[in-house]
């Protein structure tokens, strides 16, 4: 089998005899058996071996009998607020758990599709948060840099896809819960038109508002699931009769005004969103820009406005009973729906009814949305420590989407320095769920993004970049800095071309000050990785008038990096033009020996 797991390629070949359906389940099985000692909080639940493999041979059977199974043998996860029949079901709260007797319909009909399901993921309590961190299950992490939050709710739903344990996973998504956690590890998240995807069977977050979702690796993945499940369902009151709609032929993508674009601070971010909007232009794309007011105003209005009350109302008896059965962090803001009044929510409609308008008039002007999915990524031990300001943070691209009765697709954008995906979502008007699968397939063809790092298999360790410009260059009296603390060189590369470069005077051994300069040049300069200690303790060793902070590299990336204090160059000759320090050495060399 291919490496990861893809839906398509699966299926075609146990449909073809290339293999079957219990060679690939023993295959999910081992390869969830062994990434439970890397991150063991990914499952809530997992089916007993004996279970998957009669569900697979089953799955052998039906097709040995001539049934065409679309998503036969294909390994899957389910989110655990989402029922399958004879599992808990726990919303990632125990004192909550039921056992249903019979499984959602979205459950119903990928088993009729052919897929096997592999377990119950871990999610944030009640579906109650972006990040992934707020379970007594534990905290599923990036798997790319496990230092850094997974994303959630729909956390375990994205690792266990992410790091090739199952095909796909079904997540749900109120406000970005299927979106974020692709973002994070380079998944495709697609989040249907509300009613697109029955919801019965799903414990509710916002009943109003939610979506099953679904994780995966390929736009064709995602397209496979959507036409396995997509439809109207009689037994749950919020589903909608399918409808397609297309988007027009001139793609213009709206995007926020420059002065909108908000990333907290996250260079990385900045850089990979204004190359994902290069590619969608150079694609034939009108980038237009549109004033984001409303839309942060919609997206206040579901944790700050009466919509909290929902949540409320989804676990209000074991808020009554059993409080502290309940994350405190969750439990605050249930509490908070309390006390929402009449008056207050139908206040929240009118204004939300005004906001509809106002983005159905944005519809006018642009067919579509590409947006950062989120601003920017946190540590884990961070979230902890600011749950609700970061959570809150997370949300600022995604909170509006659902309340405005819109689709998106989650789409991989790059990777930042931390090895941490970073995406964008595509969204548009409901109903054009389709044509948004059309639009992604041709941005991420256009973008060519790399492959993924390596997974994250060895215990957390946060890396840091650090670019060295003089005497720490190899070779030269100070390297050893850096050797004794295992630092690792992983590029010789330059500045941007907004540097200027001195030899400080009276400097033993001599040393360059790098200065920032619009009318500077691009600097040769070395760039190291090195563990946070051992990067503290280098920090500790550096002299004034030279400091740390972050040096601009020429592919626009930003790294941690020598700088220098104005009276660094009190004295100090001028090399710039030398284009970096062994140049500057090397003149030395030769005065020396003339």
């Amino acid at each position: 089998m291919t490496d990861p797991f893809e839906v398509g390629t699966i299926a075609a070949a146990v449909v073809s005899g290339r293999t079957d359906a219990v060679t690939v389940a023993r295959e999910a099985l081992a390869r969830i058996d062994a990434y439970a000692a890397i991150q063991p909080a990914v499952w809530i639940t997992r089916i007993a071996e004996d279970a998957v493999l009669k569900a697979a041979r089953q799955v052998d059977a039906r097709i040995a009998a001539g049934e065409v199974l679309p998503l036969a043998g294909v390994p899957f996860a389910i989110k655990d607020n989402i029922d399958l029949a004879g599992v808990p079901t726990t919303a990632a709260c125990p004192d909550f758990a039921y056992t249903p007797a019979t499984s959602a319909e979205v459950v119903e009909r990928l088993v009729a599709a052919g897929a096997v399901a592999m377990g119950k993921t871990n999610l944030d309590q009640f579906a109650t948060g972006l990040n992934g961190t707020r379970s007594p299950y534990g905290a599923p992490a990036c798997v790319f840099n496990r230092a850094y939050v997974s994303g959630g709710s729909s956390s375990g739903s994205a690792v266990a896809v992410a790091a090739g344990l199952v095909a796909f996973a079904l997540g749900t998504d109120t406000a970005g819960s299927g979106r974020v956690p692709a973002a994070f590890n380079g998944l495709v998240g697609m989040k249907p038109t509300k009613g697109r995807w029955s919801t019965a069977g799903l414990v509710p977050a916002c009943r109003t508002l939610d979506c099953i979702t679904v994780l995966a690796h390929t736009i064709g993945d995602a397209r496979m699931v959507d036409a396995a499940v997509a439809g109207f369902d009689t037994a749950d009151p919020y589903s909608r009769s399918c409808e397609d709609h297309p988007l027009t032929t001139r793609r213009r993508i709206g995007v926020p005004r420059p002065d909108q674009r908000v990333f907290l601070g996250d260079a990385a971010s900045e850089r990979l969103y204004e190359r994902a909007l290069a590619t969608l232009a150079a694609d034939g794309a009108e980038l237009v820009d549109i004033d984001m007011t409303p839309l942060r105003e919609t997206a206040m209005l579901l944790y700050g406005g009466p919509w909290v009350a929902e949540r409320t109302a989804a676990a209000l008896p074991l808020l009554d009973t059993h409080p502290d059965a309940i994350d405190s962090t969750v439990r605050a803001i249930m509490e908070d729906g309390r006390s929402v009044s009449g008056v207050d929510v139908f206040r929240g409609q009118y204004r939300l009814a005004e906001l509809q308008r106002i983005a159905d008039a944005m519809w006018q002007d642009i067919d579509l949305l590409a947006l950062p999915t989120t601003p920017t990524i946190y540590r884990i031990a961070e979230m902890r420590a600011a749950p609700i300001a970061l959570n809150s943070n997370l949300g600022l691209y995604t909170n509006f989407v659902n309340l405005l009765d819109m689709a998106a697709l989650a789409l991989p954008a790059g990777w930042r320095d931390n090895g941490t995906g970073f995406g964008i979502t595509l969204i548009a008007p409901a109903w054009t769920d389709r044509a948004l699968l059309d639009a992604g397939d041709a941005y991420l063809a256009a973008a060519a993004l790399p492959p993924p790092p390596a997974l994250n298999i060895e215990d957390p360790m946060e890396i840091v970049k650090l670019a060295v410009v003089g005497a720490h260059l190899e070779g030269m009296p100070l390297h050893w800095q850096l050797t004794s603390r295992d630092a690792r060189l992983v590029a010789a590369t330059t500045t941007a071309p907004t540097y200027k470069l001195y030899a400080m005077a009276n400097s033993t051994p001599p040393k360059p000050a790098l200065i920032h300069d619009a009318a500077g040049a691009a600097i040769a300069v070395e760039v190291y990785e090195l563990d946070v200690a051992a990067f503290g303790s280098f920090v500790v060793e550096v002299p004034a008038p030279l400091a740390i902070g972050s040096v601009t590299l020429a592919d626009g990336s930003t790294v941690k990096g020598f700088v220098a204090e104005p009276r660094a160059i009190v004295g100090a000759e001028d090399i710039t033009a030398l284009g970096g320090w062994r140049a500057y050495i090397e003149t030395l060399s030769r005065a020396g020996g003339s």
